[in-house]
């Protein structure tokens, strides 16, 4: 069923626009009549067909994750209350304030009506579902227990959110006081410096050797700083260039799990969400090796992509999946132990769930003690910079005081 966009007058005669799923432009204009609005202007919506043929979004066109988790969790207090799908989808497209997933919702609502699922009806707008949620909603339908999955997928994002957010924070501040200290330290020698060091230039003795860097790198910043801004640009794309190809993207995930302090954040962050999503999927009923397949994709790292490559080989072959983890260094052995209960058990999802708390709040600790580590490490190293400078001009001036004396 298309989707039209309209804008129209109520009857207080003010302007309101919005949108209306109908099958033809004129049922469009006598639906909204119905509802006492009367169309200027309408038309079928702008959204295009993605590659899959599924509906596109533009270019500055966003729905944030947390709206998409809104809706999820108010789709599945609906079908719980037992409202029929199409009264739910017409309830989600009235309360929804951002108009492209109202659009969205209303395309939805129109691909059922033609006959499609749930999941088919997701599947078309793959920009704003992942291939998680499309999964657990397929499980949620062949099982009968859609709202129970839906509300499960609310909170699996909610959780993720949460991750993203803690570990945002925790380098907001370390990154802005990097960008505020670069800052003064290049004003600092571009401007200040120079009127410092200008009497030394006038002298006619040998100047100390960091003085005479420190000189020669104010000079240099001060004549050629744009160059400096295009080096480090440069610098930038080719280290995004080199990202792309496989060594590069390689030797750049190894480097995140063993560089000091941030490492054993990350490598804790890539284990709550293996055993967060994994552990969800599982639980509504998704198969194990699709599961695995969606997990090796949001870890989002190819050394810990190819652990789970060899685990899902080994599965196929009949063996555990403890055997595959527990030869790699990615994956500490309680982890293993307890991803081994859990398969001895049969109980695999309930074990993950745990351990996916138990590594969450493992974060929480390892981010608050890798901020504390942060700040006095970037103190230390403002504070060696600007010794270095002080120092520099000084050294001169103890030397003049001593040809005095």
């Amino acid at each position: 069923m298309p989707v039209f966009e309209y804008h129209a007058l109520d009857a207080k005669g003010k302007n309101i626009k919005g949108i209306v799923d109908a099958d033809s432009e004129a049922l469009a204009r006598t639906k909204l009549r119905s509802q006492g609005r009367y169309p200027v202007s309408i038309a079928v919506s702008r959204s295009k067909r993605g590659k899959a043929g599924g509906h596109g979004i533009g270019l500055f066109e966003r729905v944030k994750s947390e709206e998409i988790s809104i809706m999820t969790r108010q789709l599945a207090t609906l079908l719980g209350a037992g409202i029929p799908l199409v009264q739910c989808l017409d309830s989600l497209v009235a309360q929804t304030r951002n108009s492209i997933l109202k659009k969205v919702i209303a395309q939805i609502k129109g691909s059922i009506n033609e006959g499609n699922t749930l999941t088919t009806a997701f599947s078309e707008h793959p920009k704003l579902f992942s291939s998680i949620f499309i999964n657990m909603v397929r499980a949620g339908e062949a099982s009968g227990a859609l709202d129970i999955v839906l509300e499960r997928l609310a909170d699996f994002a909610e959780k993720q959110e949460v991750l993203k957010g803690r570990l945002r924070a925790a380098l907001v501040y370390p990154i802005f006081m990097a960008v505020i200290g670069s800052a003064i330290l290049f004003i600092l020698i571009t401007y200040i410096v120079p009127n410092i060091t200008q009497v030394f230039n006038e002298m006619d003795q040998v100047l100390p050797l960091p003085t005479l860097f420190l000189i020669g790198m104010s000079d240099f910043l001060k004549m050629y700083w744009w160059a400096f801004f295009i080096f480090l640009a440069l610098v930038f794309f080719a280290l995004r260039a080199l990202i792309v190809r496989p060594s590069g993207r390689a030797f750049w995930d190894l480097f995140k799990l063993k560089v000091f302090i941030i490492g054993p954040v990350m490598q804790k962050v890539i284990l709550a969400r293996f055993s967060s999503t994994l552990g969800s999927l599982l639980e509504s009923g998704v198969g194990l090796m699709t599961s695995m397949q969606i997990v090796r994709t949001l870890v989002n790292n190819v050394h810990v992509a190819r652990v789970i490559d060899k685990a899902m080989e080994q599965i196929q072959k009949g063996q555990s999946m403890t055997d595959a983890l527990s030869d790699s260094e990615w994956f500490p052995p309680m982890f293993v132990q307890m991803i081994a209960v859990g398969e001895q058990s049969g109980n695999l999802e309930v074990m993950l769930d745990k351990v996916a708390k138990a590594y969450e709040r493992e974060v929480e600790t390892a981010i608050m003690g890798m901020t504390s580590l942060i700040e006095p490490l970037m103190i230390a190293i403002m504070g060696m910079a600007v010794g270095f400078i002080v120092l520099s001009i000084l050294l001169p001036i103890f030397e003049m005081n001593q040809m005095i004396h």
